[in-house]
């Protein structure tokens, strides 16, 4: 269970949604033929990467959930956060690697920096000179 300072992000619950759609449609399918069984594993497969996959962030660490593991790195390793040209939010750490942050948008990067404590700066709302 999460702590109340942890600020969760995770996939729409859709695809959770359509995952078990999947399975309940690849039933008659499986159950043709017995090699055919492994097809269920597929949307099974989906079903718990949707619930599970996501990324925690609290004051201490930055944790990212994967299908099966997840990896945490503490906020002193982090450099900077950015968004690639695709929207998704990155960490580049100071090893050089940069890790990309599951369910988390560029839009999400406030309210993941807010996670941490700290504030960011207020940019100026007009340009000089206008």
């Amino acid at each position: 269970m999460s702590k109340p300072d942890t600020v969760r992000f995770r996939y729409n619950q859709a695809i959770l949604v359509a995952a078990i759609i999947a399975f309940v449609g690849a039933l008659p399918l499986a159950n043709s033929r017995v090699y055919l069984l492994p097809v269920l594993l597929v949307p099974l497969a989906v079903a718990v990467w949707a619930w599970r996959a996501g990324t925690d962030a609290d004051p201490r660490e930055l944790r990212v959930r994967a299908l099966a593991g997840q990896r945490r790195i503490d906020w002193d390793r982090v450099l900077e956060l950015t968004s690639d040209q695709r929207g998704r939010a990155v960490a580049r750490l100071d090893d050089g690697h940069q890790v990309i942050l599951p369910a988390v948008r560029g839009a999400d990067l406030p309210r993941l920096v807010a996670a941490t404590g700290q504030t960011l700066p207020h940019a100026p709302t007009d340009a000089p000179g206008q």
